[in-house]
């Protein structure tokens, strides 16, 4: 099976590391899904949820806030000013601050939460 070595990092430190065989991520292009043999690729990563199906068959999901995102050779960097993988957030303390975000009127910090309420959810989904 064709495999693609995964480097998730955020400012300060190393997310996850890993072999995997599809990896979808949002940039500014929209969602991208980066598999084995895929061009070379060099772009903005949005805020968004990152999914990484593992060569083992199980999934990985982060929520990643901004950065970059680096594909060739088969090696993919995500280096994201802020990343949490799924099973590290606190869905209470991440509902709080959607309802505050809300409240506010602060879209920024708003979609953050969401995305983090989503990759916490999704990893239930797949679990």
């Amino acid at each position: 099976m064709a495999e693609l070595h995964v480097e998730l990092v955020a400012a300060d430190r190393k997310v996850w590391s890993g072999a995997a065989t599809i990896v979808v991520a949002r940039t500014a292009s929209g969602d991208t899904g980066i598999m084995p043999g895929h061009t070379p690729v060099l772009s903005v990563l949005e805020t968004g949820p990152v999914t990484i199906r593992t060569t083992d068959g199980g999934t990985v999901i982060a929520a990643v806030h901004g950065g970059f995102i680096s594909f060739a050779d088969n090696k993919l960097s995500l280096l994201a000013e802020i990343a949490e993988l799924a099973d590290e957030i606190d869905v209470a303390r991440a509902e709080r601050a959607l309802e505050q975000a809300k409240s506010d009127l602060d879209a920024h910090a708003e979609r953050r939460a969401e995305v983090r309420l989503f990759a916490a959810r999704g990893l239930k989904a797949h679990a």
